[in-house]
């Protein structure tokens, strides 16, 4: 049996030249701006120049281009490893498909045909679902998978936002944070997540349900008593009113509190801008502008071994699996209420 492995995730500029059309990409999607062509096209024309700017700047923070395709590629070879030792009569490949910036679907999809799979497994590295990133990279691949020609059996990994490994991973890495900042006083531990504006969640998103289900997850695992913890959304943009609160407002807020504060990012399973920059750089300096009295990042999950294992057991439980679309544990976890969770368990 071949096995192919598809990981989803967002993609990133792989040079200063190649931002503003990575940001033209991302505003071009119907799942970001729900604006019909050819307003959709001039609305994202005109932000991507008006923000490359301002995002070039961020990137030169990190060598002027996007660390997530090579960590994504790390984590797609520690995969390929884990299932191989799991299941080693089974020939697995896993693939990287970037919804934004290279390589993307289509490219994606021409690899997987030439490797010729009896199985495809679609994993969005997204944990939690959302329509602006999983459905979003799902239909992306659809296209391209019917246009490549791609008949092998497909399933598909929905969401997975308190999988035991990926539950685990964090826990390992915030359980000595929490030790060093007690040193100093009782710790604020904040579960930050990108933010989504609200009009999105008001039209059935699980994204906020799913995240701060996540972090309810961590905090039962690390069975720390009277843990203070709080969930928050970071990356807010535009006019909108986004869902919060948000993670500015808690960082100052801590430094009102004169509390140490631990930031988890609970949505990102690797390092990029939005952890690199924005939480690394500009909000530590907002938390020593505001007097916080310590402030800690934790890492995100990477290539954590207990993360890659909650990945492999999800590729794994999908193989036997007659079902398009599933989440793990192969239940609906979300409430009626989320109505576009794709979720078929």
């Amino acid at each position: 049996m071949k096995l192919a492995i598809v990981l989803f995730n967002l993609g990133g500029p792989d040079s200063i030249e190649a931002i503003q059309p990575f940001l033209f990409n991302l505003f071009n999607d119907k799942a970001i701006i729900g604006a019909p062509q050819p307003i959709r096209w001039m609305l994202a024309r005109y932000i991507s120049s008006k923000r490359a700017p301002v995002a070039a700047e961020i990137y030169e923070h990190l060598g002027g281009k996007s660390p997530l395709l090579p960590l994504t590629k790390d984590q797609a070879t520690a995969l390929s490893q884990s299932v191989s030792r799991e299941i080693d009569t089974v020939e697995v490949e896993s693939f990287i498909s970037m919804r934004y910036w290279y390589p993307f679907s289509e490219d994606c999809a021409q690899k997987v045909k030439e490797f010729n799979p009896d199985h495809i497994v679609l994993l969005p590295l997204y944990p939690q679902f959302s329509t602006t990133t999983v459905e979003s990279s799902l239909k992306d691949w659809e296209k391209a998978a019917q246009k490549a020609k791609i008949g092998a059996k497909t399933t598909t990994v929905c969401c997975y936002p308190t999988n035991e490994g990926f539950i685990s991973a964090i826990a390992d890495l915030l359980h000595p944070q929490i030790q060093e900042a007690s040193h100093i006083g009782k710790p604020r531990v904040l579960f930050s997540a990108h933010g989504l504006p609200k009009s999105i969640i008001e039209k059935g998103d699980p994204y906020q349900w799913q995240v701060e289900q996540s972090a309810q997850a961590v905090v039962e695992k690390l069975n720390i008593p009277n843990l203070d913890w709080w969930v928050s959304y970071q990356s807010r943009v535009g006019p909108q009113e986004w869902i919060g609160p948000n993670t500015e407002d808690e960082i100052i807020r801590a430094g009102q509190d004169k509390v140490p504060l631990i930031v988890v990012p609970i949505a990102f399973v690797s390092e990029h801008s939005e952890t690199l920059v924005e939480l690394d750089i500009e909000y530590r300096e907002l938390a020593e502008e505001h007097g916080v009295p310590a402030y800690l990042r934790t890492p995100a999950v990477g290539t954590h071994p207990f993360f890659i294992d909650g990945l492999r057991d999800l590729v794994i439980n999908h193989i036997s699996i007659e079902k398009d679309v599933l989440p793990d544990g192969h239940k609906r976890l979300c409430p009626n209420s989320h109505k576009r969770c794709i979720c078929k368990g």
